[in-house]
């Protein structure tokens, strides 16, 4: 049966490779040589063009590509009160690959004074569709959660206890300003607990001085926190996965160390899951997620080009339907394709053909 309520059974994460218009513009503007207008001149005209082609190959939900993001959370995190852009010594390292060096660190007092910056991001995608604008931003484990720890200021937060209670708040109301801007569906990307599943992130955070068994409780309290007050016809999803950078990742392992967190104590109305590879283990906690709450199997890789076939797709999704109900299951990409302004190695052509795959297997499993 076909869903006319989000998340839909053909959907995406959200971020779209970059044109090349665009990253063109960005380096100018990085270099001084055009405005912040003429900037926003270009994104504004190349983001109502991939919401055209979203529309084109039957999407329900729309983005904006994270077209004016250069990161697929530190753009977000820099518009907290009490947060800062941070130059860090090093980047983050994945798989195959080093990020750039760029994080953020917390100032001052967390909070969120005003609408989010991202609130006008959301409203010009609203304005150019008459389908479901969906905005996505990072999980609020995001500040917090790299491997690399987090400048805190000390003065402002000598204990923890009271930083998480403002994060928590900050976020909480940063998504009522998208609600109350007409925002309906609204996605959390939540890395760092799908990393806890990684038992050499846990490592890496354990000898940072955390406890990674109180991570996944905390993170989750604090997605709780964020959607503490939305409207009643508001949905939240929540997108898992283990890194993407430059087609790279960053951990594996299965949602099996962290299933009782994501399924039982979070809140959220749904679940986008990578599942593309073996390093997203298996459907098995699946059988855990409760009735009412949709998930989204990331099936399609967005890290290659390469197309996958009808059959496996429909094959993997009737493997997870032994767990869930097919009724409570959608289809999408694994992960954004640009997670951030570089984007993965395939091409906008290739990009596109995948979308258009998702929609006619959902279309085929599910009835249009």
């Amino acid at each position: 049966m076909k869903r006319t309520q989000p998340p839909f059974r053909a959907d995406h994460v959200g971020s779209l490779l970059r044109p090349r218009a665009l990253h063109e513009a960005r380096a100018k503007r990085a270099k001084g040589e055009i405005t912040a207008e003429a900037l926003k001149t270009v994104e504004d005209r190349e983001i109502e063009r991939v919401i055209k082609k979203q529309e084109e190959v039957g999407l329900q939900s729309i983005t904006d590509g994270e077209f004016r993001r250069s990161w697929w959370h530190l753009d977000f995190l820099w518009g907290l009160d009490g947060a800062a852009k941070h130059v860090m010594d090093t980047g983050i390292a994945f798989a195959a690959v080093t990020t750039r060096n760029e994080g953020v660190a917390v100032t001052g007092k967390l909070g969120m004074a005003g609408p989010h910056p991202m609130v006008e991001h959301f409203k010009f995608v609203a304005a150019h569709t008459k389908r479901t604008p969906k905005i996505t931003i990072p999980a609020p484990s995001a500040i917090y959660g790299r491997p690399v720890p987090t400048p805190i200021d000390k003065t402002a937060y000598p204990t923890m206890d009271r930083f998480w209670d403002d994060l928590g708040q900050a976020y909480k109301k940063a998504v009522r300003g998208f609600a109350d801007a007409g925002c309906r569906y609204l996605q959390l990307d939540e890395v760092f607990i799908a990393m806890l599943c990684d038992p050499k992130y846990r490592d890496q955070m354990t000898k940072r001085g955390d406890d990674p068994e109180k991570l996944g409780p905390l993170y989750g309290d604090l997605i709780n926190a964020a959607m503490s007050d939305i409207p009643a016809d508001m949905t939240i999803t929540m997108h898992l996965c283990r890194g993407n950078y430059k087609s790279t990742f960053m951990g594996a392992g299965g949602y099996d160390a962290e299933a009782e967190v994501l399924f039982n104590r979070i809140n959220v109305h749904g679940y986008f899951m990578e599942y593309d590879t073996e390093r997203a283990g298996g459907f098995e906690p699946l059988r855990l997620v409760p009735k009412g709450k949709t998930v989204v199997l990331g099936l399609v890789t967005t890290k290659t080009g390469q197309l996958e076939s009808k059959d496996t797709l429909k094959r993997r999704i009737d493997e997870a339907g032994k767990f869930i109900d097919l009724d409570q299951l959608a289809l999408s990409g694994q992960c954004g394709f640009a997670s951030t302004e570089e984007g993965n190695t395939l091409t906008e052509d290739e990009q596109w053909a995948k979308l258009r795959l998702i929609v006619e297997v959902a279309d085929e499993v599910w009835g249009r």
